[in-house]
């Protein structure tokens, strides 16, 4: 074989090994794409020490509102009223019940008018046992209340330290005037009898309520009428059987009560009841009549 020959089937034999490679050899396209290493997040700069990081702001909060702190109650005048501690009596005039209570809840203050003074009429000025001056005088139409229930009196008390006392509650009316402000009914009931200065209510739970000094041309109840809480019953006055007193309300409340010596019907201390009759006559007016 010549030259030419052998080079020709060289030639021939690379031609078919060539095309066979191309054949058999995998395209780029279905082999597998080499794994990317997913890229690294970077890390966000930590904040400065003085600077949290920033967030959503808030919608400013709604202002709270505080209540109002009560203020004093107020009489009809306007001058806030204070009462002094029940048993608590003038120096000198006696020995107190310091523990009362409420013995009629709901009753209603026995004067029309919201501006009124407790304190005793004997033992305040004007009074016979009294420092002196007129019983028109400015101290006694001022607060703080005052009881008197147990001052030395000769009346039988059974609630006093003493067994005796005044066995009820004098109450000034808003002005030193005879025969101006009404005394009213402190309760439903029916009057059990009216004296010359004196009106007595039976209410329908058996509490009786006395009412002295009453000016008599004034009174408009007669026994056995029935009244309502709140109804007028005379003028506070200073009538006292032909010799006249101060110009003052005395109030009285008796009722059955348990006592050391059993069952009694006794006059009770109306102080802590007379205060929070006057305090709702003030905060609530309770109107006119009632």
């Amino acid at each position: 074989m010549n030259r030419r020959s052998i080079d020709y089937a060289l030639a021939l034999l690379v031609a078919i090994c060539g095309g066979a490679v191309l054949v058999f050899w995998p395209h780029a396209s279905d082999a597998p794409a080499p794994e990317t290493p997913p890229a690294q997040e970077t890390p966000a700069e930590p904040a400065a020490e003085d600077e949290p990081p920033e967030q959503e702001a808030e919608p400013p909060a709604e202002p709270v509102e505080e209540p109002e702190a009560d203020g004093p109650v107020v009489d009809a005048s306007g001058d806030p009223v204070s009462f002094m501690p029940p048993g608590d009596l003038i120096p000198g005039s006696g020995a107190g019940q310091a523990e009362q209570i409420n013995y009629v809840p709901g009753m209603r203050f026995p004067m029309e008018a919201g501006q009124a003074y407790a304190n005793s009429q004997v033992y305040g000025h004007g009074g016979y046992l009294g420092p002196g001056g007129g019983q028109c005088d400015a101290a006694n139409y001022a607060y703080a209340w005052r009881d008197n229930f147990c001052e030395t009196r000769s009346y039988s008390a059974p609630l006093c330290p003493s067994g005796t006392g005044h066995q009820g509650q004098d109450i000034r009316p808003a002005t030193c005037q005879d025969a101006v402000h009404w005394a009213v009914a402190a309760d439903d009931g029916v009057i059990t009898s009216v004296g010359s200065y004196s009106v007595r209510l039976m209410s329908e739970d058996g509490v009786r309520y006395t009412y002295l000094h009453l000016e008599r041309d004034s009174l408009q109840v007669a026994p056995g009428d029935a009244v309502s809480k709140g109804e007028r019953l005379g003028f506070v006055s200073n009538e006292f059987g032909g010799t006249p007193t101060t110009i003052h309300l005395h109030f009285e409340i008796k009722m059955a009560l348990e006592t050391p010596q059993g069952l009694q019907t006794v006059n009770v201390p109306p102080y802590v009841a007379l205060v929070e009759s006057y305090q709702t006559l003030l905060t609530t007016g309770e109107g006119d009549h009632g």
